[in-house]
């Protein structure tokens, strides 16, 4: 297609735009009063056309003109000030059109001092990522009823990737009335799609280039359930590439990312210096983990949206810093100065246990980069700076990965080692206030986790956290606490409190006590956390675990016991529970001892696993939530 053709195709586009404009400057006001309704979604996307004209070597000229509505006050905040990303190294954008056009069809311009670029916020203080920009446009004048209108044209120069392009679509889940994706390429490069929930039309090609189209439309959305998975795990996606399978996308991955630097004598110095007293490869590599995550600051940009090329080792080094792909350029370079071979994984960072079936960077394709070690039979993620070696965030567990050197797809543990005991300690005194001493220990990646958090502490964020932890349990009093040793890098990590409740036991009339084996953060919060819906039509996320909690509450004379909570026990496929009470008068001491154990199996749990198990959740909730009954003797 000649450059005056593919024009054509923007015109054509434009067009389309433009006619839908005209009818909505005549008949505005109508449909906005039309519509009023206390089930409005906030706002909707009327029209949405996105063309891009894309060229054998990768470069890309994009064509967007979106109007979106403002149905209520809250959407007026969703689209009053719009964004436009891009990388100012390689592409540039030119505003075609910003306006707000008001409940009577009148347009308003944009002016000049409301269009500005701001530096991308995730990147400051790191050089090496000011590429990534943001044209912010603030719209004027914007109520419950208007439209902003806001056309622009990107060009991409240099591609991020040679020879390829890709693209996702996630619906933003406010109800599309129209949206068209056209894809116009050379004829001899063929266009791969994963499609759900948008319509394919048929492909024309002409004067050597092809157009494929995809439309789109969605009436209200339902609303994400508390704990829910991504949407795009269900929900509709469009995933499109010119690269046709994961081991093209890997090899493309891989060539550009070789770098001379990693045997640098700088980086071998480290390595061994680091390790000179480590006894086998495991410790060796935890040790230079450790050294990674703790002094290499992560720069939290997804992978693709800038260059998907690593930074040069040497460079990282020296830097101090880097996103996801220097980090793992630069402890792959440490592994192989200690002779531990590793190799570059890709995969997706976020609440999505799927890819598309084509390969592509995106929100919920593959946009993050961790390190698998084949002789260790483990992946590592050193970008994850309170995760312990051996464990992985579970935001990156269960999920399809790609083996860079390999080329094949892989996937990570479903499961990890997460275990906590609580024990707490409460003496209720004559005036009915309590002393508690509170002891936890976490294990498994949980540990590191929790003893992060304290290193990274001051001694005020501290005290912070234990009135925090106190009061998330419905109790009112002085909290002190004391971490562990934060120095040390893995194993279990405890923390212990201390303090006082006023008012505890009631010294006259009836108190119900709760019988409380656990101040936060246990399995009391996490069974909450499983029930935060009554019923469930999404998949949710289901993490195991297993907690072992001990109340021991030592009553005050004035103080008689008129009903102790019966003993529980639960089991099913998924949970075992166990709960015992005992209540020794003569000493006025009150034991409680509670266990859970959670196996799922896997991350992700369906709509029915959750309505299988939801009656016996909640039997386990009514003993967390069981009550001493104590009354003053007269």
């Amino acid at each position: 297609m000649t450059q005056f053709a593919a024009f054509k195709w923007v015109a054509a586009a434009l067009a389309l735009v433009a006619c839908a404009n005209a009818s909505q400057a005549e008949g505005g006001a109508a449909s906005a009063s039309s519509t009023s309704s206390d089930d409005l979604s906030p706002s909707t996307m009327e029209r949405d056309v996105h063309l891009f004209v894309i060229q054998k070597d990768g470069s890309v000229e994009e064509h967007d003109d979106t109007v979106l509505r403002a149905n209520t006050t809250s959407g007026v905040d969703d689209i009053a000030q719009r964004y436009v990303w891009f990388n100012k190294d390689i592409e540039q954008v030119q505003l075609l059109s910003a306006e707000t056009i008001d409940p009577d069809g009148v347009a308003h311009p944009v002016g000049p001092e409301a269009i500005r670029d701001v530096q991308e916020p995730r990147s400051a203080g790191a050089p090496s990522f000011e590429d990534g920009v943001l044209r912010t446009v603030i719209f004027p004048g914007v109520e419950p009823g208007s439209r902003v209108h806001l056309a622009f044209r990107k060009t991409r120069t240099k591609p991020l990737q040679a020879g390829t392009f890709a693209y996702l679509v996630e619906p933003t889940r406010d109800p599309v009335e129209m949206q068209r994706l056209i894809f116009d390429l050379p004829a001899d490069i063929p266009l791969h799609a994963d499609a759900r929930g948008y319509t394919a039309l048929p492909p024309v090609t002409a004067n050597g280039r092809t157009r494929y189209e995809f439309d789109y439309q969605h009436g209200p959305y339902a609303p994400l359930e508390a704990g829910a998975v991504g949407y795009a795990n269900w929900g509709d996606r469009l995933m499109v590439s010119t690269v046709p399978d994961f081991a093209s996308f890997a090899a493309r991955y891989r060539g550009p990312a070789a770098d001379a630097t990693m045997s640098d004598p700088a980086i071998v110095q480290l390595a061994q210096s680091l390790t000179g007293e480590a006894g086998d490869p495991r410790a060796k590599a935890q040790i230079l983990y450790d050294w990674i995550r703790l002094n290499i600051r992560y720069v939290a940009l997804f992978l693709g949206e800038t260059a998907a090329i690593p930074h040069k080792a040497i460079d990282i080094l020296h830097n101090r810093y880097g996103d996801c792909k220097d980090h793992v350029a630069l402890y792959s370079a440490l592994l192989a100065a200690v002779g531990i071979r590793s190799e570059a994984v890709l995969l997706n960072l976020g609440p999505y246990y799927s890819l598309p079936s084509v390969p592509g960077y995106g929100g919920s394709a593959i946009n993050h980069a961790i390190v698998w070690i084949p002789d260790l039979s483990l992946f590592a993620d050193t970008t994850a700076g309170g995760v312990g070696f051996g464990y992985l965030p579970p935001s990156v567990m269960d999920r399809p990965v790609l083996l860079v050197d390999d080329g094949v797809l892989a996937r990570t543990p479903a499961t990890q080692l997460r275990e906590r005991t609580a024990r707490l300690q409460i003496d209720v005194d004559e005036s009915g206030a309590a002393n508690y001493t509170y002891r936890v220990e976490d294990a498994g990646y949980t540990a590191e986790l929790e003893r992060n958090m304290f290193r990274r502490s001051t001694r005020q964020r501290t005290q912070q956290i234990a009135a925090n932890r106190l009061l998330q349990t419905g109790l009112h009093g002085t909290a002190n606490l004391h971490a562990g040793d934060v120095a040390a890098t893995d194993g279990p990590f405890s923390t212990s409190m201390q303090g006082r409740v006023d008012h505890f036991v009631w010294t006259d009339g009836t108190t119900a006590v709760p019988a409380v084996t656990s101040l936060s953060g246990g399995m009391a919060g996490q069974v909450q956390a499983w029930l935060a819906e009554p019923a469930r039509t999404q998949p949710w996320a289901c993490i195991e675990g297993a907690f072992d909690e001990t109340l021991e509450m030592t009553l005050p004379r004035f103080a008689r016991v008129t009903e102790v909570p019966p003993d529980a026990t639960v089991k099913d496929r998924f949970f075992e529970f166990s709960s015992r009470y005992v209540f020794d008068p003569a000493a006025r001491v009150l034991q409680v001892r509670r266990q859970l154990r959670a196996a799922f199996g896997h991350q992700m749990c369906s709509a029915g696993e959750f309505a299988a198990v939801k009656d016996d959740l909640v039997r386990i909730e009514r003993d967390l939530d069981a009550e001493v009954v104590v009354k003053a003797m007269e």
